[in-house]
């Protein structure tokens, strides 16, 4: 193998450019080009690629984002945007692709496998929905602010007597909510996972005020079925009966920005130098993720489309802690 291109797809996750960094430095160390894809799979499709060289990642272990760019395409969801990808990468001399991403875009990654070309994914996305690894580049950074702003709502919420429900991203997974809602000390946590009932969320306002507690925090996950919207419109349409308000704040995209913590960093350096060794190695169609502190590789087809499920002992803890 001598000439590898790298890509980043799908939402962007804080710790992104650290894996580019690496996936470039660990295979110019192993003697390789690299060569950056602008803008995921659109930029694959049309053929712009980039050389990257050491110096050329100089700089962004800090940056939030992605310095490749990332960009939806439906073309390449169609056999025929795929074909076209594939003719890009042939036509170029390329010989190994890493896509770093979240589920999405190793679902993208697999479809090349299945026509032949050699790749390698690395899990990165702030929801933590990929199974193959513990947590994905992004979630640490996504979690910690999450927590401030829920640590910073608390403190209003106390000064006013008022209960805030605070929505966090996600996606279908509720690792995020139920992990932030366990640090902040929430009342209540509602996750795609587990029915929610907003009779029993008001049952534990009302438990809580009775209790002495002069705030109440609700963390709710943006792919519940009650989320933050549909909750504020249950509680408004009963305000009555159920005899308080909610304050609403979705955190949203801010999730994904700013600097990426240092696990984010080490995560992204270690993945994405283990995912250049394994195109190296000849050991192709894998996704590198983390398990127990250590590298894992998992064959992509056992990733794709098969969620992450919570740990129900988080679960609990969340019961017992509320």
């Amino acid at each position: 193998m001598r000439r590898i291109a790298v890509l980043t797809s799908g939402g962007d996750a804080p710790g992104m450019n650290a894996a580019i960094r690496a996936v470039v430095r660990t295979g110019v160390a192993n003697r390789l080009e690299v060569f950056g894809v602008k803008n995921g799979y659109e930029g694959l499709i049309n053929g712009i690629f980039n050389p990257l060289g050491t110096r050329d990642v100089g700089g962004i272990l800090q940056r939030g984002g992605t310095i490749l760019g990332s960009a939806r395409c439906p073309e390449f969801k169609t056999e025929v945007g795929q074909l076209k990808a594939l003719r890009q990468l042939n036509s170029n001399g390329m010989e190994g692709l890493v896509v770093i991403g979240g589920n999405g875009s190793q679902t993208g990654n697999y479809a090349l496998h299945r026509l032949g070309f050699p790749v390698a994914g690395i899990a990165s996305t702030i929801d933590n929905d990929l199974i193959g690894s513990d947590t994905t580049i992004g979630v640490d950074t996504a979690l910690n602010i999450a927590l401030e702003a829920i640590d910073r709502l608390k403190t209003t919420a106390s000064s006013h007597q008022r209960a805030f429900l605070i929505e966090v991203m996600g996606r279908n997974c509720g690792y995020l909510a139920l992990m932030a809602g366990i640090a902040g000390g929430a009342e209540y946590v509602v996750l795609p996972e587990v029915e929610t009932d907003p009779e029993k969320i008001a049952e534990t306002l009302s438990s809580a005020y009775e209790r002495g507690k002069s705030h109440a925090i609700i963390v709710v996950a943006e792919g519940a079925k009650y989320n933050a919207t549909a909750l504020d419109a249950y509680f408004t349409e009963h305000r009555e009966r159920l005899g308080f308000d909610l304050r609403v704040t979705i955190i949203g995209h801010v999730q994904r920005g700013g600097v990426p913590s240092a696990v984010d960093r080490i995560m992204g350096s270690r993945l994405g130098a283990a995912a250049v060794e394994q195109l190296v190695k000849g050991n192709y169609g894998v996704l590198v993720g983390e398990v127990k502190g250590d590298i894992a590789v998992t064959p992509l087809e056992e990733v794709i489309d098969h969620p992450k499920p919570l740990d129900q002992a988080y679960l609990a803890l969340a019961k017992t802690l509320d």
